[in-house]
């Protein structure tokens, strides 16, 4: 959802960099989850060039603000809303199977990245090997199961024919 970064001040602000489509519901959510555990709230949020100024409870000092400095923030998920129809969280997608138009098995879903010119999923070949790029789009990924555990992938034809060669093993030579 966010990290925290570096103190801001004297008074125990922080510097936060969220995660979230829209940057202010990282202080809709309520109290925050860290990875060991610990609950934090965001008591105020006030934007500056490409993050917030936070302040979190009890957090009343420089001292204070300094240990929690890279901390990652999670919201459980049953606070986050339904994804929208063709609308997935992408850690419903880390680990799905990938499969050809026929059925034929390419491999895992191992990442999805976002590199700002549109999603890219990462797809760990069945096999074993070398990963593959694919944009993740109506066109390359007809159709998301994600209650069967797998997406539908029509690759451009240039990787189709390359996972056909066995010398390559399935991947671009």
């Amino acid at each position: 959802m966010a990290r925290i970064g570096a103190a801001h001040g004297t008074a125990g602000e922080v510097r936060l960099w969220p995660f979230t489509t829209d940057p202010q519901d990282v202080g809709r959510y309520g109290a925050l989850a860290t990875v060991d555990g610990r609950s934090i709230e965001i008591e105020q949020l006030r934007p500056i060039k490409g993050f917030f100024i936070a302040r979190v409870k009890g957090v009343t000092d420089r001292n204070g603000a300094e240990q929690l400095r890279n901390v990652d923030l999670f919201v459980p998920r049953d606070r986050l809303p339904a994804p929208a129809k063709d609308e997935y969280y992408y850690a419903d997608l880390i680990g799905l199977a990938a499969e050809g138009t026929g059925g034929r098995p390419i491999g895992i879903v191992i990442a999805i990245h976002e590199f700002g010119a549109g999603d890219l999923l990462e797809i760990g070949p069945a096999g074993g090997g070398e990963t593959m790029l694919l944009p993740f789009t109506a066109a390359v990924v007809p159709k998301v199961d994600i209650a069967a555990g797998r997406i539908v992938i029509d690759p451009p034809a240039e990787i189709e024919a390359d996972s056909a060669d066995p010398q390559t093993g399935g991947r671009p030579a």
